[in-house]
């Protein structure tokens, strides 16, 4: 515990004396000196120059030595998979986009591996350097059996145990965890810690789901299906057959249901992207149907803020932050709920979830590392600028 509260320290107040880090931890610098040489000799600390403006003799300031090991995060979706390597600051150091391999099941599982272990090379780093991996999926993993449930856009993840086969691949911990989850969480980490620790995250694209910090912690339920919105029952017939497949607000509220109703409206089928275009154009029935499923993300909105009562909803996805939309469901939800409500457009984008896992990642590996896997210690892992971490993504 008192090397955890020596690395939590360093890593937030750092660069920073041994004399700093005892009166931050309360700990005898003799105990602080020991552990710090230690971390020292091996690789997790480094010294980055002495105290400045202090009379006598100047200490020497150590920081988290950022090489000193990695994680993979990954953002796996049903047309696209994205795999990123952070360094121990969390700054992404390499990243990779490959099509999602349209096999599915095992063969999905040996592409992450794949990418993961191709991608760490494109950093300059041995295998080895890579401690942990957290992994983001369209859909919810069963923490028992390792199989993701709900995720009908890449078929077989529900046969198989998808956690383990990672794990014997790559031979290190691996966590699996929903996509909206973990955006929810890299959007508390990277940009709104302590300022909103109760938030929730909206993503809007091919289907609609939600991501819940409470208290700072993110609430998964108890089958760890907390979130999944595009049940609510409202939108269309929640007791249609086909309701039970893609949710009733799904069917209203997200891709398909843009394309479907210009359809009804026009007789003309349209990508999405062509009736935001239109819509931008004057076109009349496009305006509607952004205004119809407008309405319908507002009504979600109001259904979850009745229940958690956030701060803050922050809204992603490919076309949940297009500003056609998001200005039309910021207009609407007034008209459907007492009192305002704060919506913001995601600062990270189609990074959110890779931010998620990499704070995830982090919080494991330093517990890991350095408080020998207790689960009574909690590790707040300090995120790195968000221009930083983006910059690198991107």
């Amino acid at each position: 515990m008192s090397v955890s509260r020596i690395v939590q320290a360093i890593s937030q107040y750092g660069p920073t004396s041994r004399a700093s880090v005892a009166k931050i931890t309360g700990l005898s610098k003799q105990t602080v000196s020991e552990i710090v040489s230690g971390l020292e000799e091996n690789g997790w600390v480094r010294t980055v120059g002495r105290t400045e403006g202090h009379v006598g003799r100047r200490a020497v300031v150590y920081e988290i030595s950022p090489d000193a090991a990695a994680v993979a995060s990954v953002d796996l979706g049903g047309f696209k998979v994205r795999v990123a390597i952070c360094n121990l600051t969390g700054v992404v150091v390499a990243e990779t986009v490959r099509p999602t391999d349209r096999a599915g099941g095992e063969a999905v599982v040996r592409q992450i591996a794949e990418l993961i272990r191709s991608t760490t090379k494109q950093a300059g780093l041995n295998a080895e350097k890579v401690r942990s991996a957290v992994v983001g999926v369209p859909g919810a993993p069963d923490p028992k059996t390792g199989r993701i449930r709900m995720v009908p856009n890449i078929p077989g993840l529900d046969r198989i145990d998808v956690s383990r086969l990672l794990q014997e691949s790559l031979g290190i911990e691996t966590v699996v965890e929903n996509d909206v989850n973990l955006a929810a969480l890299g959007e508390h980490w990277l940009t709104r810690r302590g300022e909103n620790d109760d938030l929730v995250y909206v993503s809007i694209g091919t289907g609609i789901g939600a991501g819940l910090v409470v208290g700072g912690q993110l609430l998964r339920g108890s089958f760890g299906t907390a979130g999944e919105v595009g049940y609510l029952p409202f939108g269309t017939d929640p007791f249609d057959e086909e309701s039970k497949k893609a949710g009733a607000l799904e069917r209203v509220a997200a891709s398909l249901a843009i394309i479907e109703k210009y359809s009804s409206l026009t007789g003309i089928t349209k990508s999405v992207p062509e009736v935001f275009d239109a819509a931008s154009n004057g076109d009349k029935a496009a305006t509607q149907t952004l205004e119809f499923v407008a309405r319908q993300i507002a009504r979600a909105l109001a259904a979850i803020v009745s229940v958690v009562d956030p701060s803050c909803i922050v809204i992603g996805g490919s076309i949940g932050s297009r500003d056609e939309l998001l200005n039309l469901v910021v207009r609407f939800l007034p008209e459907c709920f007492p009192r305002p409500i704060r919506i913001e457009k995601s600062l990270l984008g189609h990074h959110a979830a890779i931010a998620g896992g990499a704070a995830v990642a982090l919080s494991r590996l330093h517990l890991a590392v350095f408080a020998g896997g207790m689960t009574e210690v909690e590790f707040a892992v300090p995120p790195p600028e968000i221009d930083r971490f983006v910059s690198a993504a991107a």
